[in-house]
């Protein structure tokens, strides 16, 4: 595999020569909170790799990263969140990796009226639009999105009977609630609902509660190597069906961690996940970008979809700044409120993994050029045809 140590170790010096400057040195500070520790590390490092990449100028402004750990911990990223408004005065936050940190982190930005843009996946954390939420927007597709191309597949399949193993948290709540939903439009019926810490070591006893269930198929819902731990343990009891995972788990961290035990897994991703194998489209361009500047700064085969969600953060801010720019001054109330409905305001932007259109309802904008049905055959991933994004 080729590595490029020594321009990312460059590229690293110069994000924290910029995050150690005066507040003279930029014009726009943006504070970034990531799970580079803890159980949601492999996700959250391709992340931190990925504002390494950031440009140092926009619309002709210097910019400052500031770029902190929450270790996959809510109360941490409320922290973080917390020093960026009140002793960092950002003009905006992005983070972080994990939906129940970004959650948490909601009312430090409402309060202190800073957009914030999530990295995580919950439709939760800019649903349903309220006064808080009218201040955060995110960028990875909605789980509720990903949860209907889940249940399409295994429906057109002939699937009728499905079990689900979901993380005790905000990101299992979310999936379990849009399982459930979909899964009634297509008469599908959910025959078991287990759920699991991303901390524990064990789920036998839920597999085995599964499998009594006779499902047809076992979603797994959970982010992250942790999200191996139930598919291993269902391949351990002899379950042969099929199994379906979430977005959460389509890095290859998974696939060193699961082994032979993920072969045959199917799960919908964002384009980046299989962007070469893509038919030719501006998502597709796109997405084989944000992989050429990551893969020549650390090298063959390292890109993530994670990653991309980074990218296309900063993608949405490059895009929004000009426009706040003519109505405020960076560091003031009125750029941060500017920035806000200049991001609210965002139409037809393509990022790596999809098309982007806001509107006053939805501070996601991504419809199904944002998703691809993909599967793991012989340790790579492999786009379904007919799960293609155009």
């Amino acid at each position: 595999m080729k590595t490029v140590p020594n321009r990312a170790a460059a590229t690293l010096a110069t994000l924290l020569a910029l995050s150690f400057a005066g507040p003279a040195a930029a014009q726009i500070k943006v504070g970034i909170t990531i799970s580079t520790t803890g159980p949601a590390a492999s996700l959250g490092m391709p992340e931190k790799n990925t504002a390494t990449l950031f440009p140092k100028e926009i619309a002709g402004q210097k910019v400052e990263y500031i770029v902190l750990d929450d270790a996959s911990d809510p109360s941490t990223a409320t922290r973080n969140a917390r020093r960026f408004v009140d002793e960092d005065k950002v003009d905006v936050i992005i983070g972080s990796t994990i939906s129940p940190n970004s959650l948490a982190m909601i009312d430090v930005a409402a309060e202190k009226g800073t957009p914030m843009i999530s990295i995580a996946g919950a439709s939760r954390i800019v649903e349903p639009m309220d006064a808080k939420r009218k201040w955060v927007f995110k960028t990875p597709q909605h789980d509720s999105l990903m949860a209907e191309g889940i249940i399409d597949h295994f429906a057109r399949s002939g699937g009728r009977s499905l079990a689900i193993i979901a993380q005790s948290d905000a990101y299992g709540d979310g999936w379990l609630t849009e399982l459930q939903k979909h899964a009634g439009a297509r008469d599908v019926k959910i025959v078991s609902v287990e759920r699991y810490n991303r901390a524990d070591t064990s789920v036998t006893a839920q597999a085995l509660k599964v499998m009594a269930a006779k499902p047809q198929a076992v979603v797994i819902v959970g982010a992250g190597t942790p999200a191996a731990l139930p598919q291993k343990t269902l391949r351990e009891r002899a379950y042969g069906g099929p199994v379906y995972q979430t977005h959460g788990v389509a890095n290859n961290d998974f696939l060193r961690v699961g082994g032979k035990d993920v072969e045959g897994t199917i799960l919908p991703a964002g384009p980046v996940l299989v962007a070469a194998q893509l038919p030719e489209s501006p998502v597709k361009a796109a997405a084989l970008d944000y992989v050429r500047r990551y893969e020549e700064a650390f090298g063959d085969n390292t890109v993530t979809t994670f990653g991309a969600h980074a990218w296309d953060a900063m993608l949405l801010l490059r895009n929004a700044v000009p426009t706040a720019f003519a109505k405020g001054k960076a560091g003031t109330p009125e750029f941060r409120s500017a920035l806000r409905d200049a991001l609210e305001a965002t139409k037809n932007l393509t990022v790596s993994h999809g098309v982007m259109t806001m509107t006053p309802d939805d501070h996601n904008g991504m419809d199904a050029r944002s998703r691809v049905m993909a599967k793991i055959e012989k340790g790579r991933w492999v786009l379904i045809p007919d799960g293609k994004a155009q």
